[in-house]
């Protein structure tokens, strides 16, 4: 049986292929307050606004492609059962040609109705428009978890966390929630990584820090992890 590795990716695997990040210089923050464009309130106070917003994000996310860290995860699977618990909403995991992958905070290619949270749809092109409707009449909103939401999927991403071999945080630092969280479900036997240029300052057992980029740090933890099991 393959050994599981649990992959916590966030911004910053994203932002190598041209994803524009909420927190960084420049980032999207710095055009739009997170109360305007990021909260139920806003949806219900200027839903125009919003739609806009998750629009642009979308038309980018279908200018973009996968990036070489993305790729590095899918060359994991060779040995091991990659799982991907991702704090970011695109797909482009999954476009890079990953098999598990877990969105904490949804998914931009995705709508749900507001009157009922079980209808989720893939939207065909980039736009969500004013009058697109589910069955029950409902306008659809974007699927993404806004701030102040409760995230559904947190419960099984500490499951998986709790079942892991090795663990690989990418592009977001342990000092922020939910991926800090999720860490501590890990066992404490288990290897961690930590592939992210910033500094990282946290208390976590076990752990190896690679100050690169998710594409460079990430081939070295993938090459490492593949001689262990015997894979080059």
């Amino acid at each position: 049986m393959k050994k599981q590795v649990i992959v916590l990716s966030g911004a910053g695997i994203s932002a190598e292929s041209g994803i524009s990040t909420f927190r960084d210089s420049g980032g999207l923050w710095e055009q739009h307050r997170i109360e305007d464009v990021a909260t139920f309130e806003a949806w219900e106070r200027n839903r125009k606004l919003v739609q806009e917003f998750y629009n642009l994000r979308r038309k980018q996310l279908h200018e973009v492609a996968p990036n070489a860290g993305h790729k590095e995860l899918v060359r994991l699977e060779q040995a091991y059962n990659v799982q991907i618990i991702t704090q970011n909403v695109d797909d482009l995991h999954e476009r890079a040609g990953s098999t598990h992958v877990l969105h904490l905070h949804g998914e931009l290619k995705k709508a749900r109705s507001t009157v009922n949270p079980d209808y989720v749809v893939e939207l065909e092109g980039w736009e969500l428009k004013e009058g697109d409707v589910c069955p029950q009449g409902g306008q659809l909103r974007p699927h993404i978890v806004w701030f102040g939401e409760a995230v559904p999927m947190i419960e099984p991403a500490a499951e998986l966390c709790a079942k892991a071999d090795v663990c690989i945080v990418v592009g977001t630092s342990l000092n922020v929630y939910p991926a800090a969280g999720l860490v501590s479900y890990v066992p404490r036997h288990a290897p961690k990584y930590v592939v992210d240029p910033g500094e990282v300052q946290a208390q976590v057992p076990n752990v190896t820090y690679i100050r690169e980029k998710a594409s460079t740090g990430l081939k070295k933890v993938v090459d490492e992890l593949l001689k262990k099991e015997n894979f080059s």
